[in-house]
């Protein structure tokens, strides 16, 4: 990813939303002064987002060992490594609206899927402080796990269309209505999203919700067309293996809850701006003629 072009489109978005922000911003005091800091907010996010493209896995090394020394002329007004760290505190919301306007465009399929985000090691749960209150156990079909859960609904191409960040005990199919407010058409997903409830709800707002069934229930009839696409949604695998292996969205060394969301944010829109994304080899024109 160039950096150039990720400065580009994340001021140009800046440059929409700082004037917007401040004046709805509720303060309970008002500050006598208010001092203009050295890195704008559209540098401050630029280098928390180019972090989850630069192959570096420790965020500190990173900043000292490569911003400082490598792109000193393109950030002049580079501050501390502590200092930084405080201002990527008041990047949380512009990084949450901003991977708003980085969705991708509604095709009539979507898939579904959740992967934990584990935040220490299972031996270290009853000593860990940092996410006490906020992190729940969860379970997977490879084990146990304390942390929390990502909720991903993405299209055909590979681009996110939903995300949902919930505790690690929470029900996958809890935060789907909400994530596919806007989505229509057919969504996939694995037998964890298994409800007529939820099938119902979604069939209000003309989205069908096909997943395969259990041993022991009725089979159902599906197109062959629907088939297909059921044994594509290792997709949706692929692109959580991009999200925690290349964009790095998990891992066990955070110290605040609030970096812990900004590192989750930029890593997904780090993703979002990837080049190449896991497709299927599918055209709009042939969905509409398959789906009949």
């Amino acid at each position: 990813m160039n950096i150039v072009t990720l400065f580009c489109r994340i001021d140009d978005f800046c440059q929409k939303f700082e004037p917007v922000f401040k004046q709805k911003v509720l303060t309970e005091k008002p500050k006598l002064r208010q001092r203009a800091e050295k890195m704008s907010l559209s540098e401050v996010m630029t280098l928390i987002v180019y972090f989850h493209t630069s192959g570096y896995r420790n965020f500190k090394q990173y900043y000292l060992c490569y911003v400082q020394t490598h792109l000193q002329a393109e950030f002049p007004q580079l501050v501390s490594y502590n200092r930084f760290v405080e201002l990527m505190k008041e990047a949380v919301v512009p990084l949450s609206v901003f991977l708003e306007n980085c969705k991708g465009e509604i095709s009539g399929i979507a898939f579904v899927d959740s992967t934990s985000l584990a935040v220490c090691h299972n031996r270290r749960i009853h000593g860990h402080r940092v996410f006490d209150g906020f992190a729940k156990r969860g379970q997977t079909s490879v084990g146990w796990f304390y942390g929390f859960k990502l909720h991903l609904v993405i299209n055909h191409l590979g681009e996110i269309l939903g995300v949902r960040l919930t505790p690690g005990n929470v029900d996958d199919r809890q935060p789907v209505p909400a994530m596919v407010k806007a989505v229509w058409g057919k969504l996939f997903g694995d037998k964890g999203y298994l409800s007529q409830a939820l099938s119902e709800h979604l069939m209000m707002q003309d989205l069908q919700l096909i997943t395969k069934v259990r041993k022991n229930m009725k089979q159902r009839l599906l197109s062959m067309f629907d088939k297909l696409l059921l044994r594509k949604r290792a997709v949706m695998e692929s692109v959580i293996d991009q999200l925690k292996n290349i964009s790095q969205i998990e891992h066990s060394r955070h110290r605040s809850v609030t970096n812990f969301v900004v590192n989750v944010l930029a890593g997904l829109i780090a993703y979002s701006h990837r080049e190449k994304k896991p497709t299927l080899n599918i055209e709009i024109k042939e969905i509409a003629l398959l789906s009949i």
